[in-house]
């Protein structure tokens, strides 16, 4: 059998000589410095030589396998020259390099995705991955390797971050794998490696009210992109997820007249079921698209965007969403990092109002999209009651801003 060591030392000759492994498998060693792989296969009494590729540009685990794929297909009857052309394909896909395998995962994949959520895939392997290990060879990456990886960008205090991606590259190899690409999938189980001791930790959100405003304030007053300052104070007024502002455009909104600065007591957000988490089944009905009713400061926030203007994205960097930790970064950079995030306004908002209005139970989780455990919330939610809700999403600005708002609790 051979090992990496003989190859390394068969060094061209006067005359070419051939080194064995097994089953037919051997290295071609020419005057010139060629070193070729060729398998030799006997069935039916007919014997054929198929070429397998050059070392080292192919290991010896590619050419064994390479091998045991010829010989299979010689004994079920293939001819040299389909097995040689099958051969020549196996090695084409094994020289894929990690970069292009993802892209490639990531081009079949995002017909599937929020236009949204597929820059931000891209973004995140182009940012942590490719630059690491983008060139290596796809076959060639162990988990080792990604381990380490995923380790250096979670002690950088991105773990979630990590995580995520931790999952697509299981994913890329899984896509890999049914295309017989590669034979196993190195990021298989990394998820729970990376979790393994970590206690599960609900996101950083500020409880007390007069931090809330603080942090409002400094992010409004720190050298940052207009977009991202606005982005963060609508997010903060209507308490979705992130991915929902990032992705938020103008024909969504409803009941504003933008060529005036008239009022806009009716004014609404109309999140489309397709961009929120909930049932891929449910995704399709319009019926579950997620109503946010703006209060008077949120529709100031969307003025000064449209000030901004030039895409169909409402906060947007030169037509494309704001970054996935654009608004994080920012409140790190005020002084919050580790006690607030984007998502925490949800919480916040939610112990608020619990506490302000415990009777808006129902209203406040319906404000906040969660799907409910029970037969009557659920009834409950199918009513909207937005009027309900616009007086609540009403109150939630005047606390967070200290400036009273307009009309009187709805019954």
């Amino acid at each position: 059998m051979l090992t990496n060591a003989a190859l390394k030392s068969a060094r061209p000759k006067p005359r070419a000589y051939k080194i064995w492994d097994a089953q037919g498998l051997h290295l071609f060693v020419a005057p010139t410095g060629l070193r070729a792989w060729r398998v030799r296969i006997r069935a039916d009494r007919r014997e054929a030589v198929i070429s397998l590729g050059s070392w080292p540009d192919v290991s010896l685990d590619d050419a064994r396998e390479s091998a045991r794929l010829a010989r299979g297909m010689i004994i079920q009857g293939s001819t040299p020259k389909s097995v040689a052309a099958k051969v020549a394909e196996r090695l084409a896909q094994s020289a894929i390099t990690l970069e292009q395998l993802a892209r490639n995962w990531h081009e079949t994949r995002r017909d599937r995705w929020t236009e949204v959520h597929a820059a931000d895939v891209l973004a995140s392997l182009e940012r942590h991955v490719f630059p690491a290990i983008g060139g290596d060879l796809a076959t060639a990456i162990t988990t080792p390797q990604l381990l380490r990886l995923l380790g250096r960008i979670a002690s950088t205090g991105a773990a979630e971050t990590a995580r995520r991606i931790a999952q697509r590259l299981s994913a890329i190899y899984r896509f890999a794998r049914t295309r017989s690409i590669v034979d196993g999938d190195p990021a298989a189980g990394l998820v729970r490696e990376l979790a393994t001791g970590a206690p599960v930790q609900r996101q950083p959100a500020l409880e007390d009210l007069g931090e809330a405003r603080a942090l409002l304030d400094a992010a409004d007053r720190a050298r940052v992109a207009p977009a991202i300052r606005l982005a963060s104070r609508f997010l903060a007024l209507t308490a979705v997820r992130l991915a929902a502002v990032r992705g938020a455009r103008w024909d969504e909104i409803e009941g504003v007249d933008w060529s005036t600065d008239a009022p806009a007591p009716a004014a609404l957000w109309r999140i489309p079921a397709v961009r929120m988490k909930m049932a891929v089944a449910k995704k399709a009905d319009a019926a579950n698209d997620h109503l946010v009713p703006l209060s008077a400061a949120a529709v100031a926030v969307l003025r000064q965007a449209r000030a901004i203007g030039g895409a169909d994205l409402i906060f947007h960097r030169g037509g494309r969403p704001i970054g996935e930790g654009a608004i994080g970064a920012l409140y790190a950079r005020c002084g919050f990092g580790g006690r607030h995030v984007p998502h925490g306004w949800r919480a916040t908002f939610s112990t608020a109002l619990n506490d302000c209005f415990p009777d808006d139970r129902f209203a406040i989780d319906r404000a906040l999209a969660h799907v409910q455990a029970s037969a009557v919330e659920a009834a409950y939610n199918r009513a909207q009651h937005l009027d309900r809700r616009r007086w609540l999403f009403d109150r939630w600005a005047e606390i967070l801003f200290d400036t009273p708002a307009p009309g009187d609790r709805p019954e």
